[in-house]
């Protein structure tokens, strides 16, 4: 069971890292003007998006086996933190849909938007995390 733990913390690791630099490489695409640079910070995008994307469901994957081989009792702190990861899938796959926004050269957010957007995963890590540990309801 540790190991799977190990590979869950790993994938989850991997999955933030992403989450934290592709909104970051969104505010930089919002702000380019240059057609080179801008192509550049887009190739690093689509990079980036498969990388994390195959990693999100890795995390999920190795989450739920997690549960199941422990399958104990639950509390309220365990629904909130599955909502939580639900939340940060589908904020995974808004990033999919800005980053074809931006292959389109169809954004029509700020750099301003995207920098607020980019904290998201932040605080969502901060409340899992206190979540796991605390585990206070």
């Amino acid at each position: 069971m540790l190991w799977l733990k190990s590979l869950h913390i790993v994938m989850v690791v991997s999955w933030f890292a992403g989450l934290f630099y592709l909104p970051r490489i969104f505010v930089n695409l919002a702000m380019e003007t240059n057609p080179a640079a801008y192509d550049r910070l887009l190739l690093m995008a689509r990079k980036l998006y498969r990388f994390v994307s195959p990693i999100m469901w890795l995390t999920v994957i190795t989450g739920v086996w997690l549960w199941l081989a422990y399958w104990l009792p639950t509390g309220t702190w365990l629904w909130l933190k599955l909502a939580l990861v639900a939340g940060l899938v589908g904020y995974n796959h808004v990033c999919g849909r800005l980053l074809k926004r931006f292959e389109a050269r169809r954004n029509m957010k700020s750099h301003v938007w995207f920098r607020w957007f980019n904290e998201i995963p932040v605080i969502v890590l901060l409340l899992v995390v206190l979540l796991v540990v605390a585990k206070p309801f």
